[in-house]
């Protein structure tokens, strides 16, 4: 499937999913109970998946491999490193190196979507790269060896998940919805015995923390990933990624809103930054998209 160029401007509805995921580090501090990360991903993925597959047909054969390889890069593989990243890394470095997204979709789609790098996306990249690092890095962040690898391998397998989405497309007769709800649903029942084997379930939970479980299933999880999905088959990958670089902006203003954690010149210029790559980042270009005919596809997915 060749990647879309643009699309409904209705598929910009899809910014409120990062400025969703904007609330995780709130959410999970004070909403949620403590020291469960994978209950946490568990959480967001399997009532997903279940919620948004009722009803749906089974998946073919060649198309449950692809949900499987999908449900790693999306959840089961990325979720687990991504919260042994946010233990091992302050968040400012986390999200600097998050940021460096964009700009690998767009080297990605280059062999497996048949576009061209565009010299505009690369300078967006890393003006929201630049961005993010004044928005929310701090001179005294700790460097940990082992938080950046799994920060950059989040990077690296979201990108590939984002680029494989465009490439394959839906099945026949199945919408977003049901891709996500089948990705999802096949990355919780992975995470399932993992999390009972190493977390188990909290003894008690309080009312609080039943209502930030409920926000992270209904809205983090299942609101949020269907309309990402359904964003990726609308825009083309490069500018449903750069809308990813609103994330660390929520959840900068949500600590000075909430947490009254201060804020200065430079995260406001850091903020302006990214707003401004955000925007370079969904310029549609003019020519016709280059098509990947079939045999080129079947090559390229072995």
């Amino acid at each position: 499937m060749s990647e879309q160029q643009g699309g409904s401007r209705f598929a910009y509805v899809s910014a409120l999913t990062p400025l969703i995921f904007g609330t995780t580090y709130l959410l999970t501090t004070n909403f949620l109970p403590p020291d469960r990360p994978l209950l946490a991903a568990l959480m967001r993925s399997l009532p997903t998946g279940l919620a948004l597959v009722i009803g749906s047909k089974l998946p073919d054969r060649r198309w449950f491999w692809r949900f499987v390889l999908l449900s790693v890069l999306w959840a089961s593989g990325v979720f687990p490193l991504l919260f042994f990243a946010a233990y091992h890394l302050p968040g400012g470095v986390a999200a600097v190196i998050n940021s460096l997204g964009p700009i690998c979709v767009v080297i990605l789609a280059v062999p497996m979507l048949g576009t061209a790098i565009r010299p505009l996306q690369v300078v967006a990249g890393v003006i929201g790269v630049v961005g993010v690092a004044l928005l929310v890095l701090r001179a005294n962040a700790k460097l940990d060896v082992l938080g950046i690898l799994a920060m950059v391998a989040v990077v690296i397998m979201m990108a590939f998940g984002t680029v494989l989405m465009k490439r394959w497309g839906n099945p026949p007769g199945m919408g977003p919805i049901r891709v996500t709800g089948w990705t999802f649903l096949f990355a919780g029942l992975t995470l399932l015995p993992f999390t009972l084997g190493f977390e188990g379930l909290p003894r008690s939970v309080t009312p609080v923390q039943v209502g930030g479980l409920v926000y992270l299933v209904v809205v983090s999880g299942i609101f949020a990933y269907a309309l990402w999905f359904w964003a990726i088959g609308q825009l083309s990958a490069a500018s449903v990624t750069f809308l990813g670089l609103l994330n660390p902006v929520m959840a900068t203003l949500l600590g000075w809103l909430v947490l009254d954690q201060r804020l200065n010149l430079v995260q406001v210029l850091g903020a302006v930054l990214v707003l401004v790559s955000v925007v370079l980042g969904q310029q549609r270009r003019t020519r016709p998209p280059v098509r990947v005919d079939e045999p080129v596809a079947a090559a390229a997915r072995g």
